[in-house]
């Protein structure tokens, strides 16, 4: 076996040797090329061909490749050596397979797809099924060109089993910094599946702690850039992340596939774009504050609890009825007169409001018939009259004119909103749809609107009636949607992005398991794949845990089965590491404990440690302290863009959606943690961010559903 691995590896540096050779002198060749400025369509287009040759074989001379696959294609008899990489490197032959495939083409999801066996292997090309025999598929480490890692996870002519995890774990072994990577060199097959689905169709994915779900829906924006470059672009594609620093934390991974331009958003940011209100938005870190500290005092959730009334698609068709009761009372009483003796009979100027321009939404309606109406006293205007006449009747007319014109409503949003929930004198709401609103979501917005404050839950509802009233400018419209952490995102949230992507296109992935704004969020999947036809969908289970050790996964397992009790549990990778360690606090006392806790796994050789508080006041206070006692350590708030790594403090809350190398559990006992879903869930959150040590601090008595 050592003859084996030692002959391999000598194997792939002769190749690699060679391979950066080939890229070193193609890339000296382009460089030499005199970059074009000039205004030449031809030549641009020639440089910019270069420019793009020059910028992947850039990307690819330090790791220029991470896999091999020996294939022999069904009735060619030749067995050819194919490597895969992060970027596709051709040869300059015309016809010979390139020097690098791209891990997006189809080729190369043999690679991800074969797991052994001495079956034919087969996949999708442009031009059918391909079936062929796999030899050989061997993993790759290469970093700054040099060669680090050789790992054989099948060979065809051996009496050894295929070996396909041992790869996976010695790269999921490796320690945090504070970014999330990308996994290109280890795409599972079920991951593969997702990310080469085809384009037109919503994706709902249920993937457990640490499954990669997030990883998995940035490579498939990278794949589908790929597989459908004519179709689809970067600039038209976005990613709805929960908050600015989740955003910063994934901010790397399509760089380093080599994907630039594509939107990265939070909700809030991209409706307050389209919005452009002035009025001022309640700070969602004090929404998120205001519910896990209630604890046991929370308020039961139901469907009048005002987030989920208003991410309810029953909200959506009110609100679409009210706009329908807005058209009637849209043209203002009586004719209108630029000047005594001239009248437009206000039974044209409704002609031209319900007939000409019905397909046209209200405020577009209004902007054609107020440009209509110009029109119209223009023509009026040129009739002869004497110059002293045509003076006067000018002035009037702008007096007039603009006098009409604020008669009529703007079909502003907020107003439109207000005046839903206020009764604004003068433009009376129906009381069939007021009587629709459950009086204590009357009572709190009206409140809210009054002081000239909106919720993120009054965001979904002020777009929609700004897209009924003007409709969607086709620069507003995205060809592929992701949604991230979507079981905290209504299904208003999703109707409505629906109305802004081509073809249902949409990536939609979280973890009911980790849905802890039950306030707000989907209870489930069903919530949101109704939003679609059936033959619109697809749903994908990832049930496959490869961030935490096998010990961090059971232990949070049993919190899920005795706490939750929702059937939906992690399978782990078996990668062992040390035991979770349950601690109660003892005579050391609170701070003290957690300090040598923190002290201790700050001195191991780990990039990421993070203490885990119930309350954003627990973690200022410890913060605080910590800092006193000498730590560099940094507090997550929930207002940070960005997260620095080291050591770090935060509420369990908070932490949803990053992972650390080492997590502490402050105060994992019954005073911080309810007997009840919600709570189980929470920590069942904080014990699925560690990646290789949890530990578990407690006073007096654990909550049932945890593992002593």
């Amino acid at each position: 076996m050592v003859n084996d691995f030692q002959s391999a590896y000598q194997e792939e540096k002769q190749r690699l040797t060679q391979v950066m050779e080939e890229i070193d002198r193609r890339l000296q060749k382009l460089r030499s090329v005199p970059v074009y400025t000039g205004h030449d369509f031809t030549e641009q287009a020639l440089e910019a061909g270069r420019e793009e040759r020059r910028q992947a074989l850039s990307k690819s001379v330090h790791e220029p490749y991470f896999g091999r696959l020996d294939f022999e294609e069904k009735g060619k008899g030749e067995r050819k050596p194919l490597y895969i990489g992060k970027i596709g490197v051709d040869r300059e032959e015309v016809g010979e397979y390139p020097l690098v495939i791209d891990w997006r083409a189809p080729v190369a999801s043999l690679f991800y797809s074969f797991t052994g066996g001495q079956d034919l292997a087969s996949y999708e090309a442009p031009e059918g099924l391909i079936e062929g025999l796999v030899y050989l598929k061997r993993n790759v480490v290469i970093r700054q060109q040099i060669l680090e890692r050789v790992a054989d996870t099948y060979k065809r002519e051996s009496d050894e089993p295929a070996v396909s995890d041992e790869f996976l774990v010695y790269r999921l072994g490796e320690n945090k910094d504070n970014r999330l990577r990308d996994i290109v060199s280890t795409i599972q097959a079920e991951q593969d599946q997702i990310i080469r689905a085809e384009r037109s169709k919503a994706l709902v994915i249920q993937g457990v702690a640490g499954s990669g779900k997030t990883t998995v829906a940035l490579h498939r924006l990278a794949f589908l850039l790929y597989q459908y470059k004519e179709q689809v672009s970067a600039e038209k594609m976005i990613i709805f992340a929960p908050n600015h620093m989740f955003l910063d934390y994934i901010s790397d991974v399509l760089p380093e596939l080599g994907v630039g331009s594509i939107q990265q958003r939070t909700f809030n940011d991209w409706a307050l774009g389209i919005l452009d209100t002035e009025f001022q938005t309640a700070p969602a870190e004090e929404a998120l504050q205001t519910w896990f500290e209630a604890g046991t005092n929370r308020p039961a959730v139901d469907e009048t609890t005002p987030g989920r009334f208003k991410g309810a698609l029953v909200f959506m068709r009110l609100l679409e009825g009210y706009v329908q009761q807005l058209e009637p009372l849209s043209v203002p009483e009586g004719d209108f007169s630029p000047w005594d003796g001239a009248v437009l009979a206000r039974k044209e100027i409704l002609h031209w409001f319900n007939e000409e321009y019905k397909p046209y939404p209200l405020a577009k309606r209004t902007e054609r018939v107020l440009a209509r109406i110009h029109r119209w006293i223009e023509m009026e205007l040129k009739k002869p009259v004497s110059a002293v006449v045509l003076k006067e009747r000018k002035k009037k007319a702008a007096q007039r004119e603009k006098a009409y014109a604020k008669k009529w409503p703007r079909f502003e949003a907020v107003t439109m909103y207000k005046q839903l929930f206020q009764a604004v004198k003068g433009q009376p709401v129906p009381s069939s749809i007021m009587d629709e609103i459950p009086v204590n979501v009357l009572k709190q917005t009206a409140a809210d609107l009054k002081k000239n404050v909106l919720r993120e839950e009054d965001l979904p509802a002020l777009v929609y009636l700004h897209v009924l009233t003007h409709d969607i400018d086709s620069g507003s419209r995205f060809d592929h949607v992701v949604i991230d952490e979507a079981q905290d995102f209504s299904p208003f949230h999703t109707a409505l992005l629906d109305l802004f992507v081509k073809g249902h296109s949409f990536t939609i992935l979280g973890d009911l398991s980790q849905g802890i704004h039950e306030y707000k969020g989907v209870h489930s999947w069903d919530e949101v794949g109704s939003l679609f036809n059936s033959g619109d969908t697809g749903y994908f289970a990832l049930t496959r845990s490869y961030r935490s050790t096998l010990e961090i996964i059971e232990f949070a397992n049993v919190i899920l089965e005795r706490g939750v009790r929702s059937g939906i549990t992690a399978v782990p990778v078996f990668r062992s590491g040390d035991p979770v360690r349950v601690l109660p606090y003892g005579p050391q006392g609170r701070r003290e404990h957690l300090l040598s806790a923190l002290r201790e796994l700050a001195g191991k050789e780990y990039r990421t440690v993070s203490v885990l508080t119930r309350t954003l006041r627990e973690a200022e206070e410890l913060h605080a302290y910590f800092l006193e006692q000498g730590m560099d350590i940094h507090l997550i708030d929930g207002s940070m863009k960005q997260y620095e790594g080291g050591l770090s403090v935060l509420p369990v809350y908070l932490s949803k959606g990053l992972e650390f190398d080492a997590v502490i559990v402050a105060d994992a006992d019954e005073q911080h943690y309810a007997p009840d879903a919600m709570d189980a869930k929470l920590l069942y959150v904080g014990c699925t961010r560690a990646l290789h040590e949890l530990w578990l601090l407690y006073s007096e008595r654990l909550p049932a559903y945890v593992e002593a």
